[in-house]
């Protein structure tokens, strides 16, 4: 099979356009149909339905297209292992976690990685959803758990604690709660536990509901809920990294706390020589100890 041939349909079924393949390719939308009917006729079958408002992909196309995107994936790691051979760290590197992580903790410190490597592009994907990283839907991922797919290197960074805080300001209008018992007469601010979180975050609001709380806001995220306690609103449930970096918060009921979330960094097997990722991991690891450092001083003072 003709490797130009299957370069340039792979653009099509991307672009779902000759035109704008052509534009890609730096070809002429003749020259890129040329290419696809020659293509179509040494496979015997046809990949695409012509239709006024583009093309659209047969049961064949869909299968073809399947097999040019696992080459391209395969290309585009072999195109970083062969770049990051050099001294330079540079290039694109795609990192995944979760919105309030990568919000609240890891976006803030990523101007000390960008001084170090001015070069170096990162794709920031705040989801719920856990990545294929195997895939390469993402190069490296934190994640609030150890990872279970295969093929990956991984990485304990540190534990997380889910806890309780509120503003001066709220405690004062408020009232500062001494027992658990005493939530009932307070807002609660936190995840549903029907959304994506943690399940020791779910089990500890879980707890807490179990004390007639009478007023509460859910919000989807973590971001979120910290936005509403800063405002004031209530008591939020919110993880303990947020401490240092948002030292008005006051924690309430200091003896009530979730059990340990795990955080781990994790990358593909095949790209345990990548410069880039090295880069990552190591600044990621220096932070985690500064952190840990301060929040251990925090806690003794």
């Amino acid at each position: 099979m003709d490797w130009d041939k299957l370069r340039i349909f792979h653009a099509v079924a991307s672009a779902g356009s000759l035109t704008h393949a052509g534009e890609t390719l730096h070809l002429s939308q003749s020259a890129v149909s040329r290419q696809i009917r020659a293509l179509e006729e040494s496979l015997g079958t046809t990949l695409f339905h012509r239709h006024a408002r583009g093309l659209i992909l047969t049961e064949q196309g869909e299968l073809l297209f399947d097999a040019t995107k696992a080459m391209a994936r395969r290309l585009e790691a072999a195109e970083a292992r062969i770049r990051d051979s050099r001294e330079e760290v540079f290039g694109e590197l795609r990192v995944t976690t979760t919105i309030a992580f990568g919000t609240l903790w890891l976006a803030p410190r990523l101007k000390a990685l960008y001084d170090r490597y001015p070069d170096l592009n990162i794709d920031l994907m705040l989801e719920e959803r856990v990545l294929d990283l195997p895939m390469r839907e993402a190069d490296v991922a934190i994640r609030m758990k150890e990872p279970s797919q295969a093929d990956l290197i991984r990485r304990k960074l540190m534990e997380v604690r889910m806890r309780l805080y509120a503003t001066p300001a709220y405690l004062e209008a408020a009232g500062t709660p001494e027992r658990i018992e005493d939530i009932s007469s307070h807002r609660l601010v936190c995840q549903n536990t029907s959304a994506p979180q943690v399940s020791a975050g779910a089990r500890l609001v879980q707890l807490l509901m179990t004390h007639d709380v009478r007023s509460r806001l859910t919000v989807n995220n973590y971001f979120g809920v910290l936005q509403a306690v800063l405002n004031d609103l209530g008591i939020g449930v919110l993880p303990d990294y947020l401490t240092q970096d948002f030292p008005q918060l006051v924690r309430v009921l200091p003896e009530l706390e979730s059990e340990e979330v795990p955080v781990y960094l994790a990358y593909p097997e095949e790209l345990r020589h990548s410069r880039r990722i090295a880069a990552f991991r190591d600044f990621v690891t220096e932070e985690v100890i500064a952190h840990r450092r301060r929040m251990r001083e925090g806690e003794a003072a």
